[in-house]
């Protein structure tokens, strides 16, 4: 192997079950609405729609879960219909000391960490180790914020009433959320400069951005009738340094990225693999040149890493880190972009020593949701 190509130590998956085990039946429960129950979906649109008749709420960055409670039966259905009440005790424990006997809620599972979001936390909790899974739910609680209701406590189903009056509906129900750390009633406003202050102010909390719905819409389970998402557009300045080849052609497949850290060490953060063919061979000749250099100083490409695939080749070529490209992504944490990134642009009038994490922490809070990620 070439001293230029660095071998990194093989991924670990941390927190995986095999599929078939998040694949278990339901219970059959006495209420008009039964899971695995398809939930209401959303398309995704690049503005918030700004006229009468829509209501908007942060769109949380957590798992969609639907509810159900059959008088002792509790039941937490995820949005591709596999069960989570094994992997969120303390969740399924606060559902039932709650006063109503019946309901069917649609919401979304959070874990936060010093008032942000914590998607890693969550992605911990699928674990097939019992013992593991209930010293997390000590550790780091979830809490169920609810947004919507399907059956209210007389377990009469409300999916073909309209938005407008699930919501008056779920805003008395909520009332016996007082006092629960657990459970939440999701805010909500019709308020068109709220929502662009949401998606604004949203990185300091982790939000993924803003749900907005009809009022006059029914609930419409799997469809996407009636609402839409608006995700967050985020970039960041990041040096390149490395890169990693494609599996055919010698072509390069990935570029990989990095931040500097307080310590003024490159930690790698990501990778950017959104180019075309044209662009991958033109790639080559611009690399080329920087080849051989010292690469991450930090944090280097292979690490640990629950999303990355068993099979994936993880040979990569150190670079010189003197080329700056901004990109686009969609969250950051534990360190690292979550998914891979689009690549914009260069950026030649940056310096490599401009790009550090400063970019991707979290400002200041917005205040009407601060009390939520407390």
């Amino acid at each position: 192997m070439p001293s230029s190509v660095r071998k990194s130590k093989a991924d670990v998956t941390s927190g995986a079950v095999p599929a078939e085990e998040l694949q278990q039946s339901f219970p059959r429960l006495t209420l008009p609405v039964q899971p695995p129950y398809p939930p209401a979906e959303a398309r995704s649109v690049n503005e918030i729609p700004n006229e009468p008749g829509w209501l908007y709420e942060p769109k949380w960055d957590g798992f969609r879960c639907l509810a159900f409670r059959d008088a002792k039966e509790i039941v937490l259905q995820s949005k591709a219909g596999q069960p989570l009440g094994r992997y969120f005790p303390e969740l399924v424990a606060a559902l039932r000391s709650l006063p109503a006997r019946n309901f069917v809620l649609d919401g979304e599972i959070i874990i936060t960490s010093h008032s942000h979001l914590d998607f890693n936390a969550l992605l911990q909790r699928i674990h097939p180790a019992a013992s593991r899974i209930k010293k997390l739910s000590l550790e780091t609680p979830a809490t169920y914020l609810v947004f919507d209701m399907l059956v209210n406590e007389k377990a009469k189903s409300l999916v073909s009433e309209l938005l407008s009056s699930r919501r008056m509906a779920l805003r008395e129900f909520a009332k016996i959320f007082d006092g629960s750390e657990r459970v939440k009633f999701s805010p909500a406003t019709t308020d068109y400069s709220i929502a662009r202050r949401w998606i604004q102010q949203g990185a300091a909390s982790g939000l993924d951005g803003v749900v907005a719905k009809r009022l006059d819409c029914e609930y419409t389970s799997g469809e996407r009738t009636g609402m839409v998402k608006i995700k967050r557009i985020r970039t960041s300045d990041c040096v390149v340094g490395g890169f990693r080849w494609a599996q055919k052609g010698g072509e390069v497949g990935s570029l990989l990225l990095g931040l500097y850290n307080h310590e003024g060490q490159l930690d790698h953060i990501g990778f950017s693999s959104s180019f075309t063919r044209e662009a991958r061979k033109k790639l080559k000749s611009v690399l080329k040149p920087l080849m051989g250099g010292e690469g991450f100083t930090g944090k280097a490409p292979g690490g640990p890493s629950r999303w990355a695939r068993e099979d994936r080749n993880t040979e990569w070529i150190p670079l010189q880190p003197k080329l700056v490209c901004e990109v686009q992504y969609d969250h950051f944490s534990g360190g690292r972009f979550r998914h891979g990134t689009k690549f914009l642009r260069w950026r030649p009038e940056k310096t490599p020593e401009q790009c550090t994490m400063e970019q991707v922490l979290p400002g200041p809070i917005d205040s009407s949701l601060s009390k939520l990620l407390k």
